[in-house]
């Protein structure tokens, strides 16, 4: 069974959970995902793993509150059972010495650019973290990030905490800096990961970004997670989630993400069923 161990608030709408999942805690690695069903009825949610203990046997997940599946999993309480917890699963990132490398986090993409800075860190780099989100009460695992990395950023929109602005903006200023950066990985939002990546583009730096796309069965079966990288087709479940974002059409991803935003929305509102189009 995959109960809760844990259960605490890091920041209004995001919830951090230690569930017991023994198998997945011994092959867990660095920007690897689970999928997760909250109870019998409940849909299959993708959530990076943000933690694991090989010896406990246990997982950690952080999400935020945003749909109908995430608001009933934040609804349970601590002993709770989870119905049902599929992975390790994705393409774990690829952890080398390459010299510097910072990591981005935007929003709750800082839950999973932490264990990836750690791994690089371990892996001898020096990792540069920058981490943002809207404003300080939704910064989280700032000393966690301050531990692992050689320098951290922390940025906010309205400037409440840290840096005004967005993280590419602490990006520039490394590059104008003349900062040497080997590669750059980025976690977060959509459109902070394109831009991200047009930071980079000119100055042909490796960037990998940690793609979001709608899952379903998570296995490659579906096609719902199709990504287009380099003008050819993937599934973000199995060839990914991390792709080259030089490469990513991002207009098409971003796309795809709003396919099903009425539907989400009416789920929200508790709409009746037959108000739900097909899709």
């Amino acid at each position: 069974m995959h109960s809760i161990r844990s259960k605490k608030i890091l920041a209004p709408g995001i919830n951090e959970i230690e569930i017991d999942a023994f198998e997945i805690a011994q092959k867990a690695k660095a920007g690897q995902f689970v999928i997760v069903i909250a109870d019998e009825k409940g849909e299959r949610i993708p959530l990076t793993l943000a933690g694991w203990n090989p010896k406990n046997g246990t997982i950690k997940l952080i999400f935020q509150e945003v749909g109908h599946s995430t608001k009933t999993l934040a609804q349970l309480k601590l002993g709770d059972n989870i119905h049902a917890i599929l992975g390790p699963l994705g393409k774990p990132t690829e952890i080398k010495n390459v010299g510097t490398v910072v990591c981005i986090g935007g929003g709750v993409g800082i839950a999973e650019v932490y264990p990836v800075s750690r791994a690089f860190k371990n892996e001898g780099n020096e990792v540069i973290g920058i981490i943002g989100s809207r404003s300080k009460d939704l910064i989280f695992l700032e000393k966690e990030m301050k531990d692992t990395c050689d320098q951290l950023y922390v940025t906010t929109d309205d400037g409440s905490y840290g840096q005004k602005g967005l993280v590419t903006e602490v990006l520039n200023k490394l590059f104008q800096a003349h900062k040497h950066i080997d590669v750059v990985y980025a976690i977060g939002p959509v459109p902070m990961m394109a831009a991200v990546a047009e930071y980079t583009r000119p100055l042909k730096i490796k960037t990998i970004v940690n793609l979001n796309p709608i899952m379903v069965d998570a296995t490659g079966m579906c096609g719902a997670c199709r990504v287009t990288v380099g003008g050819k087709t993937y599934f973000g479940c199995v060839d990914g989630p991390e792709f080259d974002g030089h490469l990513v059409d991002f207009k098409e991803l971003r796309s795809r993400l709003n396919l099903f935003k009425e539907q989400e929305e009416c789920l929200n509102k508790r709409c009746p069923s037959k108000n739900l189009k097909n899709g």
